[in-house]
């Protein structure tokens, strides 16, 4: 049986893409506060590790979980609380780079297997208009950095360095990879 640990319809119909159905879908409940002076990319492999033990699972079943977010340097901009630390993270990235991180980690039994994308994303410059107009759309409400790049948001990126599946939140050529090796049998693709 393969368990999708998380929420995230994004992630679900990423898998459908590559014609993975998950059997069962179980969030994990986890504390996600970055530890003192943790970088980036480590916080979303240790968030991305802890959401697959966390899943109840038995021993013959897989487990996927994975963990996204957006750095601005050695700094985090997880899920904005409200509109206003959204507008925040969204002023930060204004014409500048900025880096999407997405972890991800199979369990079979006790084995872990894990892999973690980095890719390059740059926000145009935004006015005022441009962070209003987005805000009121609503689709920054539970994404990392406060913006999804497959939604109303697209027209702020001006370009990326990476994997797109990625930044969505499933980096679909890597996950196929730890799913074969943790034993789901996948199709040709």
């Amino acid at each position: 049986m393969l368990i999708l640990g998380s929420g995230s319809a994004r992630r679900k119909e990423l898998l459908a893409q590559i014609g993975v159905v998950p059997d069962a879908i179980r969030a994990p409940e986890i504390d996600e506060t970055p530890q003192a002076n943790e970088l980036p990319r480590p916080y979303c492999s240790r968030m991305a590790r802890e959401k697959v033990r966390a899943v109840p699972a038995a021993a013959s079943d897989i487990v996927l979980c994975a963990d996204t977010t957006v750095a601005l340097g050695r700094r985090i901009l997880g899920k904005p609380e409200d509109a206003a630390e959204a507008r925040r993270f969204l002023s930060l990235m204004s014409g500048r780079r900025h880096r999407v991180i997405t972890a991800v980690a199979v369990r079979a039994g006790e084995r872990i297997w894990e892999k973690d994308v980095v890719s390059l994303v740059r926000m145009k410059p935004l006015s005022r208009a441009d962070v209003d107009g987005y805000i009121a759309t609503g689709d920054w409400q539970g994404k990392a950095g406060g913006y999804a790049i497959q939604g109303p948001a697209a027209v702020m990126i001006q370009w990326i360095s990476g994997s797109y599946t990625g930044i969505v939140g499933l980096p679909l050529a890597e996950t196929a990879n730890l799913l074969r090796a943790a034993g789901l049998k996948m199709g040709a693709v």
